[in-house]
């Protein structure tokens, strides 16, 4: 099968895989190539599959869409990252979301400014009356 992981601007997976397994809100599934065509959510965790090597890799994702279609299994989420190992994807995880974080922390700091700016507008319109 071929699995493609997908985010909103990047495809950050694209592997040649024999297993994959997900979870949704009824729980855990697998997917092996001789499987009928499936829709299913995504709940946010972490997705496994196993290569052509028989090597397990993990996929950190946010909830999401995953479709399996013949042999092509497409997973779309807000946010995910791919890692080789558990511990390298639980580090990788804590940093991406770290800096999401602090992003977020300075957009909310300039709304915050903005809002300010916009009600000390209002009031002095209303002096000028």
């Amino acid at each position: 099968m071929e699995l493609k992981v997908l985010l909103p601007f990047e495809e950050i997976l694209h592997v040649d895989v024999v297993k994959v397994l997900a979870e949704s809100q009824s729980g855990c599934f697998a997917l092996l190539p001789h499987h009928a065509a499936l829709v299913s959510t995504l709940v946010p965790g972490i997705l496994s599959y196993q290569d052509l090597d028989g090597q397990e890799g993990f996929v950190a994702l946010d909830e999401g869409l995953l479709v399996k279609r013949g042999a092509q299994v497409t997973v779309t989420v807000r946010r995910g990252v791919a890692g080789g190992s558990l511990e390298t994807l639980q580090k990788t995880v804590v940093e991406q979301f770290l800096a999401l974080d602090e992003r977020e922390e300075q957009a909310r700091a300039v709304l915050a400014r903005l809002e300010a700016s916009f009600v000390y507008g209002l009031v002095g319109l209303g002096d000028q009356g």
